[in-house]
């Protein structure tokens, strides 16, 4: 029997609800804790990353279903199969895709296929379809998107202060989406498309629509010069943007890793339930997510309902490290970006034909050549990279393909 003197603490019994389902989830994926109780990933290897997405990816097709039925079908069209495919005509061009159209449902399809889930992008966006011309097939996609405000590999490479980061990060950005679809990307089409973003198509494009902008964060008038652009590897190091040179030209350098924080760990379902317990505590975060309210809201917001849960900081350092790389639009991007004054140097920027050219004769060919197993790609093996959503995306195109003989049309 406890005295007059003992003190009985009492458990909240939402707040103990919400940490067991933490705590499950992270099991559920493989973490375990060291010996200081920081999380330690299952592993770094291809497979334990795409384990360790798997159940914000399922999350992410699970809730574009509505999308798969009503447009999923008639888009399998673009997709090519291995026959489709003749390497030594393949000419490819880009498409800017504008919201709101058929294109702008192709890109968000393809972007589905992706055993990592990608990014929707915010603030400034160019996004692009990569078409192989010979065919009108889809070769691949491409997204640029505003930059990460906090990225410590970056910021040194190019040797920025906080002060110069804020005054100077208008003219980078990421490429959050970037790759090649099957079955371009078994013939190393992910190297020519990555670097299609040193092209003068892409500089002109943002130029175009970017160059006389007000940032959202500042509210001032920014000359902006798309003079670099990022991207990280979602597979760790990376075997497709490494050593990325043509004719002598360097179009992705590696300038190290990420430190291995973040928060694709916590799916949204979870992310939920930690932004209404900070609403039930009346914290800030909960509902501070309009662009331009800090660099990343999502992050900041669950860091700070863990450490309201008396979690350690440490829960969102998941240890997966991505390679990071820097394309540099212009000659003379890093010296620009350091000291704010200079004229872009983009003499030896390139059409998208002459780089492809170029990189269908240094990657492509030859791959066909040695590899030639793209050629039994079928579209059935594309299905199958959708997941939960192969079902319906496989009954959506039989469906239309049966209406299309019916008819007399083609699908």
């Amino acid at each position: 029997m406890p005295n007059g003197n003992a003190i009985i603490v009492g458990v909240n019994p939402r707040e103990a609800n919400l940490k067991r389902k933490l705590r499950e989830h992270l099991h559920s994926l493989g973490f375990t804790k060291s010996a200081e109780g920081a999380l330690r990933a299952p592993g770094n290897s291809k497979d334990a990353i795409r384990t360790l997405h798997s159940a914000q990816r399922e999350e992410r097709l699970v809730a574009s279903e509505k999308f798969v039925t009503r447009c999923g079908g008639k888009l399998l069209k673009y997709f090519a199969s291995g026959t489709d495919v003749k390497p030594e005509k393949i000419s490819p061009v880009l498409e800017r895709v504008s919201s709101g159209t058929w294109q702008s449902d192709l890109f968000r399809l393809a972007s589905m296929s992706w055993s990592v889930p990608v990014s929707s992008g915010f603030g400034r966006r160019l996004r692009y379809l990569v078409w192989d011309q010979s065919n009108g097939k889809l070769m691949g996609i491409i997204a640029v998107g505003d930059p990460v405000f906090n990225l410590g590999v970056r910021d040194k490479f190019i040797g920025w202060s906080s002060e110069d980061r804020g005054a100077r990060l208008v003219n980078l950005m990421d490429a959050y989406v970037l790759g090649a679809i099957p079955p371009y990307n078994a013939l190393l089409g992910g190297k020519l498309i990555a670097c299609l973003l040193r092209s003068r198509d892409i500089y002109n494009d943002f130029a175009k629509t970017y160059g006389a902008s007000t940032g959202i964060i500042s509210q001032k008038k920014k000359k902006a010069r798309l003079l670099s652009i990022i991207t990280t590897s979602s597979m760790g190091r990376s075997s497709v943007y490494n050593r990325l040179k043509l004719n002598g030209t360097e179009y992705l350098k590696s300038i190290g890793y990420t430190g291995g924080w973040g928060h694709f760990h916590i799916p949204d379902w979870l992310f939920m339930e930690l932004r209404d317990y900070l609403r039930h505590i009346d914290h800030t975060y909960a509902d501070q997510h309009a662009y331009g309210q800090g660099p990343n809201w999502r992050l900041r917001t669950t860091r700070a309902a863990l450490l309201a849960l008396g979690f350690k900081d440490d829960l969102m350092r998941h240890g997966i490290q991505r390679e990071v790389f820097i394309c540099q639009i212009a000659s003379n991007a890093t010296k620009i970006l350091q000291t704010g004054k200079g004229k872009p140097d983009i003499s030896s920027l390139l059409s998208v034909r002459e780089i492809s050219d170029m990189a269908l004769d240094r990657w492509v060919i030859p791959r066909a050549n040695s590899t030639p197993d793209f050629k039994c790609w079928k579209p059935n093996d594309l299905i199958e990279l959708f997941g939960s959503q192969a079902e319906a995306l496989r009954a959506q195109g039989e469906r239309i393909q049966a209406l299309g003989k019916r008819t007399g049309t083609r699908s």
